[in-house]
């Protein structure tokens, strides 16, 4: 079976759409992932370990003064999207012609609109990977009239598809109440890296955070947090907003304790994750996506048995003190401090709550687990 995967970003730093083609891949798929580039900058078409990557590069913004620009301003949200959909359904339909596709797969909302195209062009069984409640997420952004648009939009678009994947409990829920077609869970677990626990083994305690960089992360709170500190450090890496990506960069530099690594390849987070003794993973409660979903942090720090710093009366704060895998605490410097210090001079309490982080990991929360789910989602539909 050949797939064809949608996808709104350039496929550089997507792990959980990584982790999907390849466990198609060693299920005896070929899959394609059409990407798009809004930077502009990477290869038009690449390999990357087996998964054939074909990038979309969107027409450049308009610039300069006039009359035209600014009204490219005010439709700017709209223009890009249905733009950017159009490009890439011409895109699919020349791809569909050259490898013959089985299967359309759309990683989120913002690819979903092409995916409807599609099927009704061609006929083919359409998945819809929701990654996340993308109104809620557009909410940090836009006035909330205006993100209810999208939430609109996606009721409308899941009566097109055929099958629909949630990554968590609460937004299988959500996409339950808005499409009767059937849903499978597949959450971004991680693949087990060993059945034993390991020590990290540093001289100074490190908390570590890698992930998106954006303003529902508080990741200042956590370098102020630990610039206050003696014998913790943090080491900070991932991608945003490049002006977010600046700020928390420049605020590393200033403090004596904050390391800024910058973009992390997929295949370090974890190396990176078992070096640490704890893993950072607060957000802000009053970011719905955010506070109703779970995050890679959650997974990686589960299989690497490292305990794990979240915000109480989120969804992954929920999950924290269910398993018993880390700390919950009030969303602010002075719950966050106390956290830390309690990790870094307690070793009992770090080294239980990481032993049962990895037995949660073995028993509910692996890769290996979501992808025979992942699978079956795809047997479904071979006989559409």
């Amino acid at each position: 079976m050949n797939v064809l995967m949608l996808l709104s970003n350039a496929f550089t730093h997507d792990p959980r759409v990584y982790a999907e083609a390849q466990s198609l891949l060693k299920a005896g798929y070929k899959v394609t992932v059409l990407a798009r580039d809004r930077e502009r900058e990477h290869p038009p078409n690449a390999v990357v370990d087996g998964i054939s990557v074909e990038r979309v590069r969107p027409l450049p913004p308009l610039t300069g003064p006039g009359p035209l620009h600014r009204f490219a301003l005010i439709c700017n949200g709209v223009n890009l999207l249905v733009l950017s959909q159009w490009q890439m359904y011409r895109s699919a339909l020349k791809l569909h012609r050259r490898e013959g596709f089985s299967v359309i797969h759309c990683h989120d909302l913002d690819t979903l609109l092409t995916g409807v195209a599609l099927k009704r062009k061609t006929k083919l069984p359409l998945i819809y990977d929701a990654h996340e409640i993308y109104g809620y997420m557009v909410a940090r952004q836009l006035p909330y009239w205006v993100a209810s648009r999208f939430l609109w939009l996606e009721k409308r678009l899941v009566r097109s598809v055929d099958h629909v994947i949630s990554v968590d409990e609460a937004q299988r829920k959500y996409l339950a109440s808005i499409t009767g077609r059937p849903i499978t869970l597949v959450m971004n677990c991680k693949p087990l890296q060993g059945r034993d626990y390991r020590l990290p083994g540093n001289d100074v305690f490190t908390v570590l955070y890698i992930g998106v960089l954006h303003k529902g992360r508080p990741i200042q709170m956590l370098i102020d947090a630990v610039e206050a500190m003696e014998g913790v450090r943090c080491i900070i890496g991932g991608v945003g907003p490049p002006e977010q990506v600046r700020a928390i960069e420049h605020r590393c530099a200033s403090a004596r304790n904050a390391s800024f690594v910058g973009k992390v390849p997929i295949h370090d987070v974890i190396p990176m994750t078992f070096r640490a003794d704890a893993v950072f993973l607060m957000l802000d409660p009053h970011d719905l996506n955010n506070r109703n979903s779970l995050a890679n942090k959650q997974f990686e720090a589960m299989v690497c048995g490292r305990p794990i710093v979240c915000t109480k009366g989120t969804y992954s704060g929920d999950l924290t003190e269910q398993e018993d895998v880390g700390l919950t605490v009030e969303h602010n410097k002075e719950a966050l401090k106390e956290a830390i210090a309690t990790l870094s001079t307690d070793r009992d309490l770090r080294e239980r709550l990481g032993r049962n982080a990895l037995h949660a990991a073995l028993t509910k929360y692996s890769w290996e687990k979501e992808e025979q789910a992942l699978r079956g989602v795809y047997r479904s539909l071979v006989s559409l």
